[in-house]
């Protein structure tokens, strides 16, 4: 079908999903991100991209911290499924957009680019599709058009005739606001239509998006778990939460509850993630708070978000009230009857006895049946009014607090037989005591089960988490006892019983309750939190046996349950049972119940047995708790009219019950009193649950009595024990001497019950009655005839009517006491306990104010009850009880007493008359804290005087009583002026509680009235001083929040006074201490309340403020792990414990919130009024907002704080530049008055505030970048329009040739003093992606160059500006587009088009090379920043590269840094070599002078210290690195150069010493080592997908000594992934693809090498003196080694890197190839060393006990010892010249040195054949043993001229004496000798190794015979020892030959310590290092090799004539230990160092 294209790009969101049929459809789903490009002509389909989101696969490649690449498809699409949201173009020609480029989404590029970091997949096949670049691409207008990638947006969305219609462009009306965002691309403008309303449903898509695409895939490649853990339980939850807000299906309190929630999570997130904290407000629906929000809130809200992990609780109010819901689920027991569940809370103190704290609740479960047929509301209750202390919540609580549940069951009572206690229950809850008794005990009888069968009962109501009882039989002694019971329809009568109802006469059996368990639950935490929870609570029962199933149970346990054995056991007849619990926090319980009728509905409460805070509705309950009775068998019982009697044998009390009743006096019962439970109905008589003798009932009761009856009525209890009568009564009144009785535990006498004792009152005869007898023992009650029988009980009063002190009823009862009486009453009263107070609050009031008006007039009555008064208010602020409603509700409503406001007055003003006397000071503070209220009863007994006044006719106004008023506030003025100590506590009492008397004089005085009395207070406490001025600030705040002062008027008045308020308490100071610090702290509270209504204080706050900030900037800030809360309005702070330790200062951070603030209000700041001088305080401005842009003031993390100070400092250099630019830009005739500094100042913020990284929005993620664009917008253009209005500003008018030629109207002028200062802060905005921003900057950089040209004609200080700049850009910002492509370099071009006209024009050639220069510079820094390099080499090469033109530029501090950054890196890396070759760059910067110094650095950090001294520590870290990296060659030549210079330079002998035993230790390690020579492998790259910078060039690169060619391709095949490796074949040039071609090579030999001139050198030695420092690699090609010798040769292909190894990249690339052909001596030389080189390898192969190559060797022994084998090595002997022997003696031939080196290498196989054989004589093994007989012989036949060299034979010789040697003389270190002596000693010195090595083997030999002459020097060698076993007396032969020559001069002994001559081969020079200082040897001439050969090996001694001194050598060489260990390990060179 045709396409048309669309005329610009729309953007469209996919509303329907669409599924594909065809291959080129995009197949769609809800939401996805459409970019629309064509159309077809119906307009029904549509082609375009879709954008999807990254892949988490692209996160294994993307650098560290990168937000991964979007994915694009293309397809086609129909039109139905889409809608258009808007389209993109460039709607005009303004430049306001933020210049954006897409890469924030997909890193898109232009059509064509190139560029690695596209975000298109090239190849992606997911959805079918073939990824193309973005549509974001520009189109060919737009490219013409020079406009920038940020498109913007001309339309909201498509109309709706669009929907199916042909695709048509909508139009933008002229009134409607432009889209929000310039850039949809970017995520910006993404509102979706919900986002209005629910602004969270976009904030949590925007940050799971983020997170996916930017944290998501880090987590995993690191391996952080836990955090990927916590991160998905975050995204779960915030799923969830954006499902509940999009389907509105919550209630608008549970939204709001939600809001916090996520936005809490929100935070976690972004925490979690390492991201920074954007502040969402969940007060305003969780939107993120703008630029157009109060800084003031945002910086609390971000403070408390970014430090704390919750929100900050509100402090807790001790007054606050708790409930607790119990629901009991389920219940499991084996028992067929019915059970009891008593429920009840408990308390107990830490380290006390615990404590009924409620009511029961009881719960019937029926018999047999579930609790499912039970109505809910039956099985749960609420616990109601429990204070935060009882909860353990209040900050000293020290409580826990229980739930307890006891479960009791129905047993069989057999009438006559006592039971046993074992198993059951003895003891309860003790209420009060900790008592016990002692026990009774019956013996054991056996009953029949209770199980009915075997089975069983688990009680429950279904779906329960309870797992079944295992069926138990159980055996429990029957129990004597009978019971009444409930059952049948008639109501009950007694509680706690159950059974058939049978007659006490005649055995019977019946079912009586007891306890058969008890179970507790710990609540304290369960209060704590808000959500409901489940528990299963344990039933606990005594044990007789010591339990070991490892059950725990709780140690409330021990207290309430008694257990003879001190074990516990699970109850075996109720086990356990499940709770449904949830805590309420709620004032009025009745309140809750109706707010949550879901839960509560229906619901019983239990109530708490106690008042908690004021009593808000009266209660007058009565608990008893019937403890014990004490009935010992020595108990005697009291009788009426006689002595006490033993109690009767008869009453066994195995089944003690106690009945109770309440009667009046005259023994009449009152009905339905009693309540066993808060849910059972009340009782007349009630009857405990039977107990054993000794055991408690702890029952407790409610009694509810008329009030009438209580005074009357006392408590009857009757005893049994059953199934017999009662035996015994007691009794006690509840009113005891005109009060209750006291609360506590009560003995009570125990009376026989007979006639006497049945009623109360006297029977018929008279006699009688148990209220004749006192209720409990006299005092003086004797315990000879016994202890008395008792039973003990304790009361409890919670009542708002009746009262237990006596003081508080007489006070009720004041007029019917003598009036002398009231004053001591009066006194008395303070003593009352406030809950006595409390209880009785509006009756005490009522008596006191009576009292008042009764005797008013009187001071004395008036003063007492003012104290009285005081007193009681005085409870107000006691936190247990919240009685200041009560108290204001008792003014309102019930307060009526007209006439006690004069009163009041007087006694007031009495005492602030006399401020200073102790005793009235002390009443007068504690008047201070209740004036509130007193100032309450005044005004209402004001207003009840004006009604009464006005009933008779007095209507005028009283100036008496406002005189009155005025002489309190007049005596608290003085009060406040007062200097005198004693009153700083009434002062600050005053200044604390002052604000709340204000709003209780409304009904007194107008508001203008109060207002000025509020202003002179203040005024009053203008000279306080120390704690007292926080509390005076605090006042300020406090009065800025009354609603009395809310009037604009009034508020204007108060902001008028505050500035000279509180100026002394901030500003300048000369300290800044602690408490400043809080003044001002509290001084931006006070403006922070004030903000609104300032306007012409603002002049006088700015300065305030600098200064502040200022003084506090100087100070420093230490972490902090505390946050006090921000703008704090009490003191002291509150604080909060932070999440870590961060770094900011609270002042700092107010002060900056409060200077944007202000210049964000409409007034402006206004600093032209203000009194300082105007230039400093605008420079202290702008050194403020600098310091706010570093973040000095909080940490930058801190997002939306950060993002809004850069919008207010725009606006505030708005401000400053209209200042400036009217009052400091002089006339060019004035140009001297230009304020150079502060200008500079000016543009240096304005350029830090525009450069910011905080508002490069194209390189945020998609979260940070909506969140700094909603806050801030595009303060970046505002930036740049700033920047040319002044920049021009200060700029000259141009002539009209400078006009033609630079295009500006403006430049010079005041200009020129900012070159070069501001030149690289405006490079750094050319490099900006902001389009506006970037032109204006080169704009500005234009007339900086032309000025600088003007003035100097050169342009390298902008040059160097430039480069210095940019390295500290490059160093911290992120790369981006602009960068990237260098747009400023065309731009700036551009500007100088016209120039570019004229031929050789210096200004733009010079342009031209500082441009192409910046551009190189900059390409270098890209390549090393970018982190694109594909592997490590290139990354290195690239940083080589940069310091390459660095060193090049002079610019030797960044050189350095770089050069220290590579070592760190390859350190790390573990190349350890090359880390110290980089470091050896830095080194080279300096000279080995002690004098010159060298500045300091500051990376790496090096103080300020000589050329020598930096040079020095340099290489100390240099040689570390090279023993790190066993790089011993590099490691000896630093340290020969330091050796070097302490001897002849510095002459330190201490530190020569110690570098000499480095390199000693260094040899050593040498000598022992196994392989020193690096591998090397050559690499060829073909194939055109490798970059041009190693395509078809070869490379050798290094590998370490044990790496094999398999391990290394590995490693290049790492490296390359993509490429193939080849190990042969011709690969063309031109093929596509990566190739790889690795072939193994070895360093080139060099044959020549003196090495080859002396035998038994180890092998490994050899090849590292040949391998050291290779430049040459080689390769064999050909070789002919067969036929005659002389016609042998090999070819070799040579390879010439460019330079030698080790380098810093590990690999050189090969610059030369070429070939060479070697000699027959050469191909002899090399094939002999070879061979021995490799039958070497096989030996110790074989020696590892390798049996397999035993044959192996074997053969290639057996080759080499036959004479007649071509392939034996002996054939080579044929190039060795030998010589024409006569009579007399043998002619020797000069031996040249290829024929020398031929003779040792064969000499060194034959020493290894030898070898060889010695050990097969010695094998075990068949093969080699027998290999030794038929090869020796051949050996000695074949090798007999090698033989004859290191194993000379036997002469018979005289015997000569050993001459002693002399002793060693010092000598000049030039002594002179015979120079071939000197070299012949000198080489054996060098080759120490073979002189040791040879020595062994060495025997006596004539004098005549060649080659033996080093082997004087004695060695160790076990191979040597092994291979010939007969060469004891070798040694003083080999002596005496050897240094018979040398022993005759006293000359001769310096020789041993001459080095050889240094001839400038690296290998020789590195071990000739025994010089002395940096003389030159003084050989006159070094000799050639084969003069040293002759001298060595032939043993012509001819000119040193005369008889050999046997002995002379070996004492020197015993002298010098040659060869032995030193005494200690060295270590290397740092080590010595160190110590030193």
């Amino acid at each position: 079908m045709p396409w048309q294209p669309l005329p610009r790009i729309a953007f469209a969101v996919a509303t329907y999903p669409f599924s594909t049929q065809a291959d080129n459809e995009l197949p769609l789903e809800i939401g996805d991100d459409l970019y629309i490009i064509e159309e077809t002509p119906d307009g029904q389909w549509l082609r375009g991209y879709l954008l999807a989101p990254p892949s988490l696969l692209a996160g294994l490649t993307s650098s560290k911290g990168q937000t991964l690449e979007a994915r694009v498809f293309s397809g086609i699409f129909p039109r139905s499924c889409v809608e258009i949201r808007e389209v993109l173009g460039e709607a005009d020609d303004s430049s306001s957009d933020d210049g954006i480029s897409e890469e924030g989404e997909g890193d898109t590029q232009r059509v064509g680019s190139d560029s690695g970091k596209s975000g298109i997949v090239s190849s992606e096949k997911k959805r079918n599709k073939t990824s193309v670049v973005s549509p974001g691409s520009k189109s060919k207008k737009s490219e013409k058009s020079g406009k920038s990638d940020g498109l913007r947006s001309t339309s909201g969305s498509s109309g709706p005739d669009s929907a199916h219609g042909r695709y048509s462009i909508p139009k933008r009306e002229p009134g409607e606001p432009k889209p929000a965002a310039p850039v949809p691309m970017l995520k910006i403008g993404d509102e979706t239509p919900t986002s209005a309303s629910e602004p969270l449903i976009d904030e949590i898509a925007s940050c799971l998006r983020e997170w996916h695409s930017t944290n998501l895939h880090e987590l995993l490649l690191s391996r952080q778990y836990s955090k990927l853990d916590k991160l998905s339980q975050l995204v779960h939850s915030l799923d969830l939460s954006r499902r509940q807000f999009l389907h509105n299906v919550l209630t608008s309190h549970e939204y709001d509850a939600l809001r916090e929630k996520t936005v809490w999570d929100l935070v976690k997130g972004n925490k979690l993630c390492g991201g920074e904290v954007i502040v969402r407000d969940p007060n305003a629906k969780g939107r993120v708070l703008t630029g157009e929000d109060s800084v003031v809130e945002i910086t609390k809200l971000q403070s408390t978000m970014s430090l704390l992990d919750e929100p900050p609780q509100p402090h807790i109010e001790l007054t606050a009230l708790h409930h607790l819901l119990v629901d009991v689920r389920s219940f499991a027991g084996s028992t067929n009857e019915a059970t009891t569940l008593v429920v009840y809370l408990v308390s107990k103190p830490v380290g006390g006895f615990p404590a009924a704290l409620s009511e029961s609740y009881i719960i019937e479960v029926p018999a047999g049946g579930t609790m499912g047929h039970l109505a809910r509301h039956q099985m749960r209750t609420l616990f109601t009014d429990l204070t935060s202390a009882e909860i353990g919540d209040a900050p000293s609580s020290d409580t826990e607090l229980y739930l307890v549940v006891k479960v009791r069951a129905p047993q069989q009572v057999v009438v006559g037989k006592p039971e046993s206690r074992s198993g059951t229950v003895t003891q309860a809850i003790t209420g009060f005591s900790k008592e016990k008794p002692p026990s009774s005990s019956g013996s054991k009888t056996s009953r029949r089960s209770l199980m009915w069968g075997t089975t069983r009962s688990a009680f429950s109501r279904g779906g329960t988490k309870l797992d079944a009882l295992s069926e138990q039989s159980e055996e429990r002694p029957t129990t004597n006892r009978t019971d009444s019971s409930r059952d049948g329809p008639a109501p009950p009568s007694t509680a706690g019983s159950r059974g058939p109802r049978s007659s006490l006469d005649g055995p019977q059996t019946v079912m009586a309750d007891r306890m058969v368990g008890m179970g507790v639950l710990r609540l304290n935490p369960i209060m704590k939190q808000e959500e409901e929870s489940e528990h299963v609570m344990t039933v606990w029962a005594p044990s007789s046996e010591k339990q070991d199933n490892g059950e725990n149970w709780d140690d409330l346990i021990n207290h309430l349950l008694d257990s003879k054995s001190g074990q516990y056991e699970k109850s075996k007849r109720a086990e356990r049972l499940q709770v449904h619990l949830k805590s309420f926090n709620h004032p009025d319980p009745d309140a809750l119940i109706k707010a949550t009728p879901t839960l509560l509905s229906g619901i019983s409460k239990t109530h708490k047995m106690g008042i908690s805070g004021a009593p808000t509705k009266p209660r007058s309950d009565i608990y008893v708790t019937i403890n014990e009775a004490v009935l010992s068998r020595q108990s005697l019982m009291s009788r009426f009219g006689g002595s006490a009697t033993t109690i009767s044998s008869s009453m066994l009390g195995a089944n003690l019950i106690v009945t109770v009743e309440v009667r009046r006096q005259s023994g009449e019962r009152i009905e339905g009193c009693i309540y066993p439970s808060s849910n059972a109905d009340g009782l007349t008589t009630w009857k405990s649950f039977a107990v054993e003798r000794g055991e408690p009932w702890n029952q407790t009761l409610r009694l509810l009595l008329l009030p009438t009856d209580v005074q009357t009525a006392h408590l009857v209890m009757t005893v049994a024990d059953l199934p017999n009568a009662p035996f015994a009564v007691s009794y006690i009144p509840l009113w005891d001497q005109q009060a209750f009785m006291r609360d506590g535990t009560h003995s009570l006498l125990l009376y026989k019950l007979d006639e006497f004792t049945q009623t109360a009152l006297p029977g018929h005869s008279g006699r009688g009655g148990y209220l004749s007898l006192p209720s409990g023992p006299r005092s003086d009650a004797s315990d000879v005839t016994g202890p008395l029988a008792m039973l003990r009980i304790e009361s409890f009063l919670c009542s708002t009517r009746f009262s237990q002190d006596r003081i508080v009823l007489g006070l009720l009862r004041w007029k019917d006491q003598p009036k002398d009486d009231v004053p001591d009453l009066l006194r008395q009263s303070i003593f009352v306990p406030e809950i006595e107070v409390v209880k009785l609050l509006s009756d005490v009031l009522d008596a006191l104010f009576g009292i008042l008006v009764e005797y008013q007039g009187n001071d004395e009555y008036e003063d007492l009850v003012f104290t009285a008064l005081v007193r009681v208010l005085g409870i107000t602020h006691d936190r247990r009880f919240n009685l200041g409603p009560a108290v204001d509700q008792y003014a309102e409503n019930k307060f009526n007493y007209p006439f006690a406001t004069p009163c009041l007055v007087r006694s007031f003003t009495r005492l602030l008359s006399k401020p200073t006397e102790p005793e009235t000071a002390r009443k007068l503070r504690a008047t201070l804290k209740v004036v509130r209220h007193i100032l309450k009863f005044i005004t209402h007994a004001r207003g009840q005087q004006k009604l009464k006044e006005a009933g008779i006719g007095i209507t005028g106004s009283t100036p008496g009583f406002t005189r009155h008023l005025q002489t309190i506030f007049k005596a608290l003025d003085s009060m406040m002026r007062s200097q005198a100590p004693v009153l700083v506590g009434s002062q600050t009492l005053a200044v604390q509680h002052f604000h709340t008397w204000l709003p209780e004089l409304t009904g007194l005085l107008t508001t203008e009235e109060i207002l000025h009395i509020a202003i002179d207070f203040m005024d009053s406490c203008a000279t306080v001083k120390g704690k007292l001025v926080l509390y005076k600030l605090v006042l300020i705040i406090n009065y800025s929040k009354l609603d009395l002062f809310s009037n604009p008027e009034q508020r204007s008045a108060l902001s008028a006074n505050t500035v000279r308020w509180i100026a002394p308490h901030w500003g300048q100071t000369d300290e800044v201490s602690e408490q400043w610090k809080e003044q001002v702290r509290l001084c931006c509270s006070v403006l922070a309340s004030q903000v609104k209504e300032l306007g012409p204080e603002i002049p006088d706050y700015i300065p305030k403020i600098i200064d502040s900030y200022l003084a506090i900037q100087q100070t420093e800030v230490d972490p902090k792990s505390r946050l006090s809360l921000l703008f704090p309005s009490t003191y002291p702070f509150p604080s909060k414990p932070a999440n870590e330790s961060v770094l900011f200062d609270e002042a700092l951070i107010e002060l900056s919130a409060i200077m944007s603030e202000l210049s964000n209000s409409p007034s402006g700041m206004q600093l032209e009024l203000a009194d300082d001088d105007l230039a400093s305080l605008i420079q202290n401005t702008l050194q403020v907002h600098m310091s706010i842009l570093r973040g000095d003031a909080f940490p930058a993390t801190w997002l939306s704080v950060h993002i809004f100070h850069h919008k207010s400092t725009m606006k505030i250099l708005q401000y400053l530049a209209s200042i400036l630019l009217e009052s400091f830009l002089p006339h060019p005739d004035e140009a001297e008055s230009f304020n150079t500094e502060l200008w500079k100042m000016f543009f240096t913020t304005l350029l830090k505030l525009v450069g910011s990284s905080s508002l490069a929005l194209e390189t945020f993620p998609e979260q940070k970048r909506r969140a700094v664009w909603k806050i801030a917008g595009d303060v970046r253009e505002h930036g740049a329009e700033l920047l040319r209005r002044s920049w021009e500003a200060i700029g000259w008018e141009t002539s009209p040739d400078e006009r033609s030629r630079y295009g500006l109207t403006k430049m010079g002028g005041y200009q020129v003093q900012y070159v070069p200062t501001l030149v690289g802060p405006i490079v750094e905005l050319c490099l900006s992606v902001h389009e506006g921003l970037r032109k204006m900057a080169v704009e500005v950089l234009q007339t900086m160059i032309v000025s600088e040209w003007t003035l100097s004609e050169d342009l390298s200080v902008i040059q160097t500006e430039m480069i210095d700049y940019l390295d500290l850009f490059f160093k911290d910002k992120q790369m981006t587009e602009s960068i990237l492509q260098k747009l400023f370099i065309s731009e700036l071009l551009e500007r100088f088009e016209p120039l570019s006209q004229i031929s050789n024009e210096p200004l733009y050639n010079a342009l031209q090379e500082l441009i192409s220069t910046v551009d190189e510079f900059l390409d270098l820094l890209v390549a090393v920043h970018s982190g694109d390099s594909s592997t490590a080499a290139s990354q290195l090469i690239n940083r080589l590269r940069l310091m390459e033109f660095l060193r090049d530029m002079q610019k030797e501090e960044i050189f350095i840094r770089y050069v220290h950054q590579l070592a760190v890196l390859q350190a790390a890396a573990g190349n350890h070599t090359e880390a110290g070759l980089a470091l050896r760059l830095h080194a080279d910067l300096y000279e080995w002078n002690p004098v010159r110094a060298t500045a300091a650095l500051i990376d790496p950090d090096l103080p300020a210290q000589s050329h020598f001294e930096r040079k020095e520590r340099i290489y100390f870290d240099m040689i570390k690195h090279f023993e790190d990296g066993e790089a011993w060659s590099s490691a000896l030549a630093a340290y020969k150069e330091l050796q070097n210079q302490y001897e002849s330079n510095v002459f330190d002998f201490a530190k020569l010493a110690r570098t000499q035993r480095a390199i000693a230790t260094i040899y050593e390690t040498l000598a022992k080592s196994d392989k020193l020579v690096p591998k090397y492998f050559k690499v060829v790259f073909k194939g055109l997908g490798f970059p041009a910078s190693v395509r078809d060039k070869e490379f050798v690169y290094e590998g370490s000594p044990t790496e094999r060619t398999s391990a290394f391709t590995d490693r290049m095949q790492e490296q390359y992934q993509s490429a193939q490796i080849v190990t042969s074949g011709d690969i063309d040039s031109e093929a596509e693809g990566q190739f790889l071609i690795i072939t193994a090579i070895h360093p080139h030999r060099d044959l020549s090498h003196h090495v080859f001139q002396r035998a038994r050198v180890p092998q490994v030695i050899r090849d590292y003196l040949l391998s050291t420092n290779p430049q040459l690699f080689s390769m064999s090609s050909k070789r002919n080694t067969s036929g005659l010798v002389i016609e042998h040769y090999a070819e070799k292909i040579v390879y010439t890197t460019a330079e030698p190894f080790p380098t810093i990249l590990r690999r050189s690339e090969i610059v030369d190839v070429h070939e060479i052909r070697l000699s027959p001596k050469e191909t002899a030389l090399e094939r002999v060393v070879r061979k021995t080189q490799e039958m070497t390898a096989v030996e110790k192969r074989l020696n590892d006990g390798d049996e397999e190559v035993a044959q192996l060797l074997v053969d290639a022994i057996s080759i080499s010892v036959n004479p007649n084998s071509e392939n034996s090595v002996v054939f080579y002997r044929q190039l060795i010249p030998t010589g024409t022997s006569d009579e007399d003696e043998e002619e020797e031939i000069e031996l040249d040195e290829q024929e020398t080196a031929i003779k040792m290498a064969l000499v060194d196989h034959a020493i290894m054949v030898k070898r060889c054989l010695t050990s097969f004589s010695r094998s075990s093994n068949k093969i080699l043993s027998k290999a030794y007989g038929d090869l020796y012989q051949h050996f000695e036949s074949t090798f007999a001229p090698e033989i004859a060299v290191f194993t000379p034979p036997q002469s018979n010789r005289e015997p000569v004496s050993a001459t002693p040697s002399p002793s060693w003389r010092r000598s000049s270190p030039i002594t002179e000798q015979s120079p071939v002596q000197n070299r012949s000693l000198g080489a054996a010195f060098a080759n120490g190794n073979s002189v040791v090595e040879e020595a062994s083997a060495a025997q006596h030999v004539s004098l005549k015979q060649r080659g033996t002459r080093l082997s004087f020097l004695g060695g160790r060698k076990k191979e040597s020892r092994d291979s010939n076993e007969d060469s004891s007396q070798a040694n003083a032969s080999a002596d005496t030959d050897t240094t018979s020559q040398h022993s005759r001069s006293k000359e001769n002994r310096k020789s041993f310590f001459r080095p050889l001559p240094n001839d400038n081969h690296n290998s020789v020079s590195m071990f000739n290092h025994q010089h002395y200082g940096s003389q030159p040897t003084l050989d006159s001439a070094p000799r050639k090799s084969t003069e040293i050969v002759g001298v060595a090996e032939k043993g012509q001694d001819r000119a040193l004539g005369g008889a050999p001194r046997v002995g002379s050598v070996r004492k020197r060489l015993s002298l010098l230990k040659l060869g032995k260990k030193p005494s200690r390990q060295n270590g290397g060179f740092i080590e010595g160092m160190e110590e030193e």
